[in-house]
Parts: C-alpha cells; sequence; structure tokens
C-alpha cells in the first residue's frame, strides 16, 4: 500500500476539493516508480481521487501496465471542499490539525461506513491475487485502517500513525486469513532529495 504524494492545497466554498499534485508531489512520483520498477508488481490499484491517480500514472509507465481505479480505497474526506496538507496546518496553528490528531473522527463518511468499503475492498483485492503482488495506491486514513487491523488496534480518530507522503507500507497477506506487516513507512527513494516527505522528515 502507497500512500499518495503531496497535493496542493485547494479550499472550495461549494463542490469536492480533488487537488492535484504539487510540483514536489509529481517528483516523488517519479522517484517512487523508478524505486519500485526494479521488483516484480503483477497489478497496480488506485485510487479514484486525483492525487492518488497522478502518484500512480509513473509507476504505470515504469511498469508497463494500467492501473485500475478502485472507488473504495478513496480517503474518508474525498467529498470535502477543502484540502489543506496536515503539516500546514500544523505551521499555521490551526485549529483543524488538532482535529485531524485528535480522537475526534474528521471524515465526511460516517467511520463505520469507511471501515466497510475499505475492508471489503482490499480484502477483494487479495483474494484476486493469490500467489501474487499488488500495489495500491491509496491513502493516509486507508493505510491506517489496514494496518490497524492486522496489528489489533482499536483506533476511534482517523489513525494511529502519520504515513509519509509516498510511503511504501508492506502487508503479506496468506489465504488462511493471516494478515502480516513487513514495513511501514519506507521512504528509501526520498533519502537525500530534499523533497518534503511529511510532518516529521525531509529527504
Amino acid at each position: 500500500m502507497v500512500r499518495h504524494a503531496l497535493p496542493e492545497r485547494k479550499e472550495l466554498a461549494a463542490g469536492v476539493a480533488d487537488p492535484e499534485l504539487t510540483s514536489d508531489g509529481h517528483r516523488q512520483a517519479e522517484l517512487l516508480a523508478a524505486y519500485l520498477s526494479t521488483e516484480h508488481i503483477d497489478a497496480v490499484y488506485t485510487s479514484p481521487l486525483v492525487r492518488a491517480r497522478q502518484t500512480a500514472a509513473p509507476l504505470e509507465r515504469a511498469l508497463g501496465v494500467t492501473a485500475t481505479i478502485v472507488n473504495d480505497v478513496a480517503e474518508f474526506d474525498r467529498n470535502s471542499s477543502e484540502y489543506i496538507p496536515i503539516e500546514q496546518l500544523k505551521a499555521e496553528g490551526d485549529p483543524r490539525f488538532h482535529d485531524l490528531t485528535s480522537e475526534a473522527w474528521a471524515g465526511n463518511d460516517p467511520r463505520d461506513e469507511f471501515e466497510q468499503r475499505v475492508t471489503v475492498a482490499v480484502e477483494g483485492l487479495i483474494g484476486a491475487h493469490p500467489g501474487e503482488t499488488i500495489a495500491v495506491i491509496c491513502h493516509g486514513g486507508v493505510i491506517n485502517l489496514v494496518l490497524a487491523a492486522v496489528l489489533g488496534i482499536d483506533t476511534d480518530g482517523p489513525g494511529f500513525f502519520y504515513p509519509n507522503y509516498t510511503s511504501i507500507h508492506r502487508v503479506a497477506s496468506s489465504r488462511s486469513g493471516v494478515r502480516s506487516i513487513v514495513t511501514v513507512n519506507e521512504t528509501a527513494h526520498l533519502r537525500n532529495t530534499g523533497l518534503p516527505m511529511g510532518i516529521f522528515q525531509k529527504g
């Protein structure tokens, strides 16, 4: 599972924000593709949101595949009229930063509906690829939900950790239903680039 690259800040009076990537975000996505192009990946899936699809595009080119859009791995705020990178909220002292990092649910979708749609979608992808490796380009909330389930963590808020931009999170999934976390927040492709990675790190 891969979190999308850095998106633009976008705030609308009405409608769905769904921002594109920044120039740094496009560079992150290119480096991600170069890093993963050395591995055997059987299929690529992506959230329908623009930031995820644009992150997936360089990987599609590198692997010579076409990503399949999976609507149900979209983020919990998929219908929001604003998208502000969380590190900007923190730097500005915006009270919405506390909302996103508190135990309060900040999603537009009800939490139980978000959990249900993501769980069904991810389990469906696992079932469709026995013995194969797939990449799912998605979002921090989605990744938090999946990893929390593997770890047996019950969280009420949007997540228990912060996934960096274009971070890779590897989960081994057996046919018997056993799930094992292999790596979390893998970002070797961003080292020494000077590119932003998120709240805590810079490449």
